[in-house]
């Protein structure tokens, strides 16, 4: 467990070292503990694995002053666990489901049992996204999203892949963009 939680802690320092994330933005987790163990995802999902990855996470967001988005499996409709706090501050409309380890995922279900007022949303749009093991979570990252390619790409035996966001381009030939924003 320490390693992965060793290698989950590098691939979101690296995420948020080229991320350019203000305080107080969303950033969205899928995780497979599934996947890290060597399985396919959905097949053998691991409390124990679900809870180490999100201690390591949710730590390192915390110190940073960003929103923790869990993203629940398919089961849940892919439903996100956040804190009340971040459903308030953008105006989510909160659902009604309580993650399970085979109804929802175990990083969800421990991400539900940490915080400190959980809700379950059903959309949001992040600022940046880390995807272990093919989860999915590109339906929840604003509008542009642009691919982060990680040094620290798995995380036991699951691939991870992440994307920052920046704000679309408008304008012609004429433009000028703000360099800070890209």
């Amino acid at each position: 467990m320490e390693e992965i939680k060793l290698q989950a802690q590098a691939a979101i320092r690296e995420l948020l070292s080229v991320s350019k994330l203000q305080r107080g933005d969303i950033v969205v987790v899928g995780c497979s503990s599934s996947e890290i163990a060597g399985g396919d995802i959905g097949k053998n999902s691991s409390p124990e694995i679900g809870a180490a990855v999100y201690a390591a996470i949710a730590e390192i967001l915390a110190e940073n002053g960003l929103f923790l988005a869990a993203q629940c499996c398919e089961h849940l409709n892919r439903a996100l666990i956040i804190e009340r706090e971040a459903a308030e501050k953008y105006g989510l409309e909160v659902v009604n489901a309580v993650p399970q380890p085979k109804a929802g995922g175990s990083f969800a279900t421990a991400a539900y049992a940490a915080m400190r007022s959980p809700a379950a949303v059903s959309e949001l749009r992040a600022a940046a996204g880390l995807d272990i093991g093919g989860t999915l979570i590109g339906m929840h990252l604003r509008r542009v999203a642009v691919p982060v390619k990680l040094k620290n790409s798995a995380i036991g035996e699951a691939h991870v892949s992440a994307a920052r966001t920046r704000p679309p381009f408008v304008g012609g030939v004429r433009a000028v963009y703000d360099e800070e924003l890209l």
